[in-house]
């Protein structure tokens, strides 16, 4: 038996997640980000993309609670604060 949910909130926050995971650079730096803490000059190196494209993406995922910043002296890293989306990310990439 499929059991319906009528909980539209809840599918709505699920959806919000998918949607800010949903662009190949977000779901690439949350995936890495997984693995641990990572400020933008090094995403940048590893991307091969500019710091303001790093930065809005950044941001969406930010908004979406998937991360957080941490302040260390001068440099801000990075981290994975939602960990709802672990299963997700592991899933996708079908490691475990």
């Amino acid at each position: 038996m499929v059991m319906i949910v009528k909980d539209y909130t809840k599918l709505k926050e699920k959806a919000d997640l998918l949607k800010a995971l949903g662009h190949p650079v977000r779901l690439c730096i949350t995936r890495n980000l997984l693995g641990g803490e990572c400020n933008v000059s090094y995403m940048q190196e590893c991307l091969g993309l500019p710091q303001p494209t790093i930065s809005q993406h950044l941001a969406i995922l930010r908004r979406a609670g998937i991360i957080a910043p941490q302040r260390k002296g001068t440099e801000i890293n990075y981290t994975v604060v939602n960990e709802d989306i672990r299963p997700v990310i592991l899933a996708l990439f079908k490691e475990r």
